[in-house]
């Protein structure tokens, strides 16, 4: 066998169609989690660029009925902090409504919204990346079965040969780490971009319940008020 035949293409060709039906998987395994991860790259760059724009439009003193105003409008387009704030702030508005005094139950309605709807925007955010996690953790074990599956159809077909030299055991075994090779090229991705987006959707999951604290604080101080039976501003 010349050396032409030991090209990547060649030996991917000539393995059994076992280890060419695992390489297929890898592929598609690989171009689905690279699509995962510019996907997911671009969600988490809007988030943090919405919940940095909403938080600064929250502490510029525009009052809480504008901003609720606004939050309504943007339902769709908004970030998830400012559909966490509109989630509180309805519920606030209907059990004000309801005139409900007790200051306790007003708040705990509140921040049971809040939490709903930080319970969803984490599961949107975080919807994906489980897939890298499972394409991170198995492509290297489905690559190895693929090594191992070549290797022993490699050895089968030895068995018939008088004389067994290097230059006939290594297209075989050539064949069988490409399986490897692949299962590693698809893993290694996966995984950085599975432990650099977990890291970064636990530092926006912290903003956002460091706001739900600071919102319902703000909320509270607004019970109180007598002069109007929604909160005004902050």
């Amino acid at each position: 066998m010349n050396s032409q035949d030991m090209s990547i293409l060649s030996l991917v060709m000539q393995a059994s169609w076992v280890v060419q039906l695992v390489m297929l998987i890898l592929v598609a395994a690989s171009i689905a989690s690279w699509a995962t991860i510019f996907r997911k790259a671009q969600t988490l760059k809007r988030a943090r660029s919405l919940n940095d724009s909403f938080e600064q439009d929250f502490w510029s003193g525009t009052s809480l009925n504008d901003l609720y105003s606004t939050a309504t409008q943007n339902a769709k387009s908004g970030g998830p902090m400012e559909r966490i704030f509109a989630s509180g702030m309805r519920e606030y508005q209907k059990l004000r409504e309801r005139r409900i005094g007790d200051v306790a139950t007003l708040m705990d309605g509140t921040r049971r919204a809040m939490r709903a709807s930080f319970q969803r925007e984490l599961d949107e955010i975080e919807s994906g990346l489980s897939f890298l996690g499972t394409v991170g953790s198995v492509s290297p074990y489905v690559g190895l079965f693929g090594t191992v599956w070549g290797v022993m159809h490699a050895f089968t077909g030895f068995a018939n040969m008088e004389q067994i030299t290097l230059a006939t055991v290594a297209p075989g075994i050539a064949e069988a780490l490409v399986a490897t090779a692949m299962g590693l090229f698809a893993a290694i991705p996966a995984v950085t971009a599975y432990n650099r987006y977990a890291h970064n959707i636990d530092r926006l999951a912290s903003q956002e319940e460091t706001f739900i604290e600071e919102f319902s604080n703000i909320l509270q101080r607004n019970v109180g008020s007598t002069s109007s039976h929604s909160a005004s501003g902050h």
